[in-house]
């Protein structure tokens, strides 16, 4: 005999005991928020974008990129008209052969990302620096001398 649950969702499932995954999979595929993207880890959904912490303390910004897996080298890391653009490229390619079994098997991935950031004019583009460790890529940038930040205004709407 069938039995019908109701799951938290607006789609009743049939349980007949013998694959309870497949019973569930039309309700769990139609209840993910596809397009909520909002905090989200983008690798759930095909995507390698990395996150990012930005922190402005008195006399630095400071941003926190990360990114595991990769190396240093794998960096790039740019200022164009306090537009600070961060980018890697890497290409991977494994290749392993048995001749005894007449087997060959080759397998390649290509990753890449861009971020880019609009920095405020009191910056020094001169004192910048980057490193990475641990997976996080952190990059300092310095501010100008007796540069101050501007304060916070909140603006009255009518």
């Amino acid at each position: 005999m069938e039995n019908l649950v109701k799951r938290n969702s607006a789609f009743p499932s049939i349980n007949t005991g013998l694959f309870p995954s497949v019973n569930t999979f039309f309700d769990d595929f139609v209840s993910r928020d596809l397009f909520d993207w909002a905090d989200k880890n983008f690798t759930t959904i095909g995507s390698n974008l990395p996150s990012v912490n930005l922190k402005e303390t008195e006399d630095k910004l400071e941003v926190d990129l990360a990114a595991p897996g990769l190396k240093k080298e794998d960096f790039k890391v740019e200022i164009d008209n306090n537009m600070l653009m961060i980018s890697s490229e890497k290409e991977e390619e494994k290749e392993e052969t048995r001749k005894k079994d007449n087997y060959i098997r080759k397998e390649f991935s290509y990753q890449s990302f861009f971020r880019s950031f609009n920095l405020p004019e009191y910056i020094d583009e001169s004192k910048i620096e980057a490193s990475y460790k641990d997976g996080i890529l952190h990059i300092v940038i310095a501010k100008k001398e007796g540069a101050k930040r501007k304060e916070h205004k909140t603006i009255a709407i009518k």
